[in-house]
C-alpha cells in the first residue's frame, strides 16, 4: 500500500516553508557542532585508555566512534544521505549507553539509568524500524506495496529483536571477558532480572511507537516523524524517482 510522502503541499504558506527550511539549517548545525565536540572527548578518552590499557573502555568507545561517522560512511558507501535527526538519535542514545552507561559507570552510579534507556530504547529501535519499512514501501525503485498493519508490525519485530540481541551480547561479554553488563536487581545477582526488565521495558516502547505509525498510515493522525520522513524523501530524491 503505497503513500505519499509528506511534502510542503500539506503545508502550502510560504511562511510555513521557511520556517521549515530554518528549523532544517539549526538542526543541522546543532548536529555538525555536537559530533565534533563528541569526536574530540571521544579521542581523548581513546588514548587515555589505551595507555591505561583499559580494553574493554576501548572496544565500547571505538564502536562510538564508528556511529559518529555513519553518515560520511553511508555517503560514500551506499550513496545514502542520513538527515541530522536520524544520526542524533542513534549518537544520543550510544553516548548514553555506552559511554556514560558503561565506561562512565552510569548504570551503576544511577539506578535507574538502565530502566530509562531500555524503554527509550524501544521506542528509538521501533521508530527506525518503522521509518526502514515505511520508506522502503514508499521507494519507486523498490517493488513493495506493504500494508499499514505489516509495517506496523514490523516495527516492533525489529526493536524487540535488536534489544533482544542486544540482551546476548551483554550476556556474551559477562561470560567471555568477565564484564558485568548484566547488573544485579531487586536481590537478585544473576542478572536475570534486570535481562527481563529490559526485554519488558523494550517491548512496552516498540508497542507505543508501532501503534502511533498504524494510527498515522490509517488514519492519517499527527505523527512525530512525519517531519523526517519529508526530510529523508528531500536529502535522498533518487529513492523516490521511477
Amino acid at each position: 500500500m503505497k503513500r505519499t510522502i509528506p511534502s510542503n503541499k500539506d503545508h502550502p504558506s510560504a511562511i510555513t516553508d521557511l520556517l521549515d527550511q530554518e528549523a532544517n539549517r539549526r538542526v543541522d548545525r546543532l548536529h555538525s557542532g555536537l559530533i565534533t565536540i563528541l569526536l574530540l572527548i571521544m579521542g581523548v578518552n581513546l588514548i587515555l585508555n589505551l595507555i591505561f590499557q583499559n580494553w574493554f573502555s576501548l572496544f565500547l568507545i571505538t564502536l562510538i566512534m564508528i556511529i559518529l561517522m555513519l553518515p560520511i560512511l553511508f555517503r560514500k558507501q551506499h550513496a545514502v544521505d542520513i538527515p541530522a535527526e536520524f544520526h542524533l538519535i542513534s549518537v544520543i542514545f550510544a553516548v548514553a549507553s555506552l559511554y556514560l552507561g558503561e565506561v562512565q559507570m552510569f548504570y551503576i552510579r544511577f539506578w535507574w539509568w538502565d530502566l530509562l534507556l531500555h524503554s527509550s530504547a524501544g521506542f528509538l529501535l521501533g521508530v527506525v524500524g518503522f521509518l526502514l519499512a515505511y520508506l522502503l514501501n514508499e521507494s519507486r525503485r523498490i517493488e513493495l506495496s506493504l500494508t499499514s498493519g505489516f509495517i506496523a508490525f514490523f516495527a516492533f519485530t525489529f526493536a524487540v529483536s535488536i534489544g533482544t540481541i542486544w540482551e546476548m551480547f551483554e550476556f556474551g561479554m559477562d561470560e567471555i571477558v568477565q564484564t558485568r553488563m548484566q547488573k544485579p536487581m531487586l536481590g537478585d545477582d544473576s542478572g536475570l532480572t534486570d535481562t527481563m526488565f529490559d526485554v519488558i521495558l523494550n517491548m512496552m516502547g516498540a508497542t507505543a511507537i508501532s501503534v502511533m505509525g498504524y494510527l498515522y498510515m490509517k488514519r492519517d493522525e499527527r505523527f512525530f516523524v512525519r517531519r523526517w520522513i519529508r526530510r529523508f524523501a528531500i536529502k535522498n530524491p533518487k529513492l523516490f524517482k521511477d
